[in-house]
């Protein structure tokens, strides 16, 4: 097991009661209020779950798959910290058990263990403390943030809490802080707070060896101190270490939200550290945006496959939002599931002075109302802009309307097709080594052409944007594109595979092979995003 090699301070941000109680948005706040300060931070994600990565898990059950600039497959809350304190993450910012268990298996399978009988404890639970404690070593972190998903009390979670159980003994006592997230339930009949659940889930906790230093409670409601106060006494815990985490208008408000509760000053006392001077001009920037009522509103449709959610769409959705505060516009999005587009409603689903998204996916089901939106959009000089799957639709779209190649399509959804505009990539064909992981993941380059719209968004020839997929535009077709109009304005030299395709004839039908979302924000919008929400700004105000 390792042992503390630096002088790192340790944040665990557990959860009880009830899940998606918004744990990520308290670490990654925390963790912003730290960085204000100047220290150099490092957040971690860990999932209970025996899936290795999230990569193969339908976001329509888990949310948005995230990647990382490094091309690990993560949980979304990677994207909130990411997005949150502007640092970029890596492959040891999330943990599951499927990964801890496969090394463990392996190396048991390897002799590693010399004959002993492995177990939960101490084998399993060392594991974890190694992966991480290991993520530190050699760093020079002042504060890692870690939160646990799930709640506790899961079967599953038990040896990630012993780990942390563990890692409180290991290290001093001044460089770990337990924070712990409950939610209040508001009964309507009554008008009232309920703290029973709060206490019995601290109480499972204490049992399990970790005793809180912080309570933050969840409620959709105001809460009164005295109830604070009371969980501060049931739960063994002094009362300015119980904290009130209301619903917010934004998770933007929720750091400044927290601050005002004096929660910096009580976590360096913690760690007996001095509290030093904080910097928040850019929050306070976009707060005073969000709360601005009287700003103009545009509308921009999301046509997907996984609209049930918006965090399927997570980082697409936060990425508008960025662009609405540089734009000084407030963005109302529109989610609509392509399968309930055809030729007959498209005009009144998407309006003339609306901006579309086509964002990324896998698979053919409702592939043809995507391609339908796109053709509309192509024809009325509708802004649009295509995310990875979505360039790959309008490249099609275009090979069956303009070039006239009726059978045009990707041999992601027909391996035989007359006329393949999209092919696998070589390096991506799962059949050769699993399905897990077999994409083009993490930072390419790209070189954008000069007197392009794509050049006149980025300013700059040279860019680094995030990718994950395993089909690429055909190389063989790209004559034939730009013959008739369809300009490939974006390439990742290294390999020639085309990265942006655009149409300079309309105002913005532009289609990229990355995921700008991955890399947007607050501050620094996404380009990309940014020049559709200010064209269709344009469009509306010109019509007006």
């Amino acid at each position: 097991m390792k042992t503390a090699t630096n002088k790192t301070k340790f944040i665990f941000v557990t959860g009880g009661v009830v899940s998606s109680l918004g744990k990520g948005t308290i670490a990654a706040s925390i963790a912003r209020l730290l960085k204000n300060s100047k220290n150099k931070v490092f957040l971690q994600k860990i999932d209970p779950y025996l899936n290795v990565d999230p990569g193969t898990i339908s976001p329509a059950q888990h949310g948005e798959v995230f990647v990382t600039q490094d091309g690990a497959e993560t949980d979304l809350d990677i994207g909130h910290y990411e997005r949150m304190t502007n640092v970029e993450l890596n492959k040891y910012s999330n943990i599951t058990a499927g990964k801890i268990y496969s090394r463990l298996i392996e190396d048991e399978r390897q002799g590693k263990f010399l004959g002993q009988t492995v177990q939960v404890i101490p084998h399993l639970s060392s594991s974890i403390v190694n992966a991480i404690l290991g993520t530190v070593e050699k760093k020079d972190y002042d504060y890692m943030i870690v939160e646990i998903g799930g709640t506790v009390g899961d079967i599953e979670l038990d040896p990630f809490i012993e780990a942390l159980r563990e890692i409180g003994l290991l290290l001093d006592k001044k460089q770990v802080l337990y924070i712990h997230t409950v939610l209040l339930p508001y009964l309507p009949i009554t008008k009232e707070l309920k703290t029973k659940p709060a206490q019995h889930s601290t109480r499972t906790l204490n049992q399990q060896g970790i005793h809180p230093n912080f309570i933050m409670c969840r409620s959709s409601v105001p809460i009164e101190k005295e109830l604070l106060s009371k969980i501060a006494f049931f739960c063994n815990i002094k009362k300015e270490n119980v904290f009130a985490c209301e619903d917010a208008k934004s998770i933007y408000h929720v750091p400044l939200f927290l601050e005002n509760q004096d929660i910096m000053l009580k976590i360096y006392n913690h760690f007996k550290v001095r509290k030093p001077v904080a910097e928040f001009k850019d929050f306070n920037n976009i707060i005073s945006f969000i709360d601005n009522d009287k700003t103009k509103k545009i509308k921009i449709v999301l046509v997907g496959k996984y609209t049930e959610s918006s965090d399927t769409y997570l980082s697409i959705c936060e990425s508008i939002k960025h662009s609405g505060f540089a734009a000084e516009v407030n963005v109302e999005l529109k989610m609509v599931n392509s399968d309930s587009i055809n030729e007959e409603n498209i005009g009144e689903i998407i309006s003339s002075h609306y901006g579309v998204i086509i964002p990324g996916g896998f698979g053919d089901r409702g592939i043809d109302g995507k391609i339908i939106a796109i053709k509309h959009c192509r024809e009325n000089n509708i802004p649009i802009l295509g995310i990875c799957l979505g360039m790959q639709l309008m490249a099609v779209e275009f090979a069956r309307n303009v070039l006239n190649l009726k059978n045009a399509n990707s041999t992601e959804f027909d391996a035989h097709t007359q006329y393949p505009i999209i092919n696998i990539l070589e390096e991506c064909d799962d059949k050769k080594v699993g399905h897990g992981g077999t994409l083009r993941l993490g930072n390419f380059n790209c070189e954008i052409k000069s007197d392009t719209q794509a050049f006149k968004i980025y300013n700059n020839n040279n860019i680094t944007e995030r990718h994950r997929h395993r089909y690429e535009f055909n190389n063989d077709f790209r004559e034939q594109f730009e013959d008739n109009g369809l300009v490939c304005s974006g390439i990742n030299t290294e390999n020639q595979l085309v990265e942006i395709l655009e149409l300079p004839k309309n105002n913005f039908f532009i289609g990229c092979q990355f995921h700008p979302e991955f890399k947007s924000r607050p501050n620094t919008p996404s380009p990309l995003f940014y020049g559709l929400i200010e064209i269709v700004k344009k469009q509306n105000h010109l019509k007006e």
